[in-house]
Order: C-alpha cells, then sequence, then structure tokens
C-alpha cells in the first residue's frame, strides 16, 4: 500500500478530472451527476470537497462532504467517495477519507454520516447509525448506514437523516 498519496482542496480545475473518476468508478453516470448537482446546491460546504493524487500531481480519487440534517442537528455527509479503478486498493480512497474527516474536524464540525460499504468505513470510526438511533428513509441494509461523532464531547444524535436534495431522498 502506498502511503505517498497528497491530498487538498478541490479546485475549480479539477472538476473534469472528478467526473471523470466517477465516470470510471462506477457503473452509471449518477454519481458524476450527483456531484455536480451538489456544488450548485446550499448544502455544497467550500473547502470539504477533497481529491487525492499521486506525488506527480494526478488526481486519481476524491471525496466529498456535503450538508445534511439529522432531524435538526447539522451533519456532514460522506459521499460520493471514488477512486479510479486502476488506483483502488492502493490506500488512495483511504488518503481521501481520511483528509476528509481531518478537514469536517478543522471546520467545527461535529458529525458525518456515510451510507457504504460495511466492511471499509469502520477503519476510520464509522459505526452503525442506527446504535445511536439514526435512521434513513430508505430500506438499506442497517450495516451500511454509519454515523462518526467527530469529538467525544458531542455524542451522535438521534434521529432521521436528511439530505441534500439533490440526493432525492
Amino acid at each position: 500500500m502506498r502511503t505517498d498519496w497528497i491530498t487538498r482542496a478541490e479546485t475549480g480545475a479539477d472538476i473534469p478530472a472528478v467526473r471523470e473518476i466517477d465516470l470510471a468508478a462506477f457503473d452509471t453516470p449518477l454519481e458524476a451527476d450527483l456531484v455536480e448537482a451538489l456544488r450548485a446546491d446550499t448544502a455544497w460546504i467550500e473547502g470539504l470537497s477533497l481529491v487525492v493524487t499521486d506525488p506527480a500531481g494526478k488526481v486519481v480519487g476524491h471525496a466529498v462532504l456535503t450538508r445534511c440534517h439529522i432531524d435538526d442537528t447539522p451533519a456532514l455527509c460522506l459521499g460520493p467517495v471514488a477512486v479510479l479503478p486502476e488506483y483502488q486498493n492502493t490506500g488512495a480512497g483511504s488518503a481521501v477519507v481520511r483528509a476528509s474527516i481531518e478537514a469536517a474536524t478543522k471546520a467545527g464540525e461535529r458529525f458525518v454520516t456515510v451510507l457504504g460499504h460495511p466492511p471499509y468505513y469502520p477503519r476510520f470510526g464509522f459505526t452503525r447509525a442506527s446504535a445511536y438511533g439514526i435512521r434513513i428513509t430508505l430500506d438499506v441494509p442497517d450495516e451500511a448506514m454509519m454515523a462518526l461523532a467527530l469529538d467525544a464531547e458531542h455524542p451522535l444524535p438521534s434521529g432521521t437523516i436528511r439530505y441534500a436534495a439533490p440526493f432525492g431522498i
């Protein structure tokens, strides 16, 4: 696993590369279209869309954090997270997820939610959201909906996650 990944906030120049990553990493253009729609939504938070590059500067992956709510409590939604297929399983995804959590913490955010692969996200501290009384209005496997409190002084709230409108949930 490589350890020389470079993570940083997305810039306008990265937008085409991010779209290409999403188109390559997912079976349909839904995630690429979602990222574009999120950029135009009030849920978008500057500095919380991150990219990961190789040492030469090639953008190989990204992670997006946007505003969501757990009932009325502000939180963040992690996703989409994507890495070019040829760079998957190299540590690039882990690097950008860790950088995203760090950026959220530095921005003063308290909570992050993710609907994702149950074997992957616990390594970053995510646990089953239902254990905290956090629900989602979709029918998804319980272990796939996860949440993370970014500091011990603010425990996860209970409630129903409300995503940004572009998610269509």
